[in-house]
């Protein structure tokens, strides 16, 4: 079981450094949707440490969008995150603000849904029922296809990121989409 900083002392570090609530809020929907997938893929032992690099990813961007990735591996430390960790956090930005490679599954998938969940809560908020829940795939690869909509989430790193998990782009739409379905209640809740 991989060690990990404690859930509160995780969100007190995300909390000093990014004061949008828009930027906690992905973060809690990055760490629900990666303890899915930590259990959904087997890694259920682990699901902590993947919840945690979630939450956790987006450390550095609130206060210091240009250093993206960058600023991320000094705050990690000094709030007490492992080299593993660090590692696992600034591969999300490979080939975008950094050069740390994803290598680990855990890596890959955080690389491929960071992105696509900031597309599906996109679309969710042009909903009716401002949720998540009753989307369908195909409502959802229509908005992926429109590049105008939500344009700063990354069709290409979306894309690649399936391909580095050896994924179609409906397995890695699908997947992603029941782990935000999952999460939904917990993220609007603030916990």
């Amino acid at each position: 079981m991989k060690q990990t900083i404690s859930r509160e002392a995780a969100l007190n570090a995300l909390r000093e450094y990014n004061k949008e609530p828009f930027h906690i809020q992905h973060a809690l929907t990055v760490e629900g949707v990666m303890r899915w997938y930590a259990n959904d893929l087997g890694y259920g032992e682990d699901a902590d440490f993947w919840a945690t690099v979630g939450l956790l990813h987006d450390i550095d961007y609130g206060m210091w969008p240009d250093e993206h990735c960058l600023k991320a591996p000094e705050l990690l430390e000094k709030a007490g995150c492992d080299a593993e960790f660090i590692h696992a956090v600034c591969s999300h930005g490979y080939g975008i603000c950094c050069d740390v490679e994803p290598t680990h599954e855990m890596e890959k998938v955080l690389f491929a849904a960071d992105e696509l969940t900031g597309l599906i809560g996109a679309a969710a908020r042009m909903r009716p029922s401002k949720s998540c829940k009753d989307m369908e795939r195909s409502s959802l690869k229509k908005k992926f296809k429109d590049k105008k909509f939500a344009a700063g989430c990354s069709r290409e790193v979306i894309t690649t990121g399936a391909e580095r998990l050896g994924w179609e782009l409906d397995k890695l739409l699908d997947k992603t989409l029941e782990a935000m379905r999952c999460c939904e209640d917990s993220v609007a809740a603030g916990i």
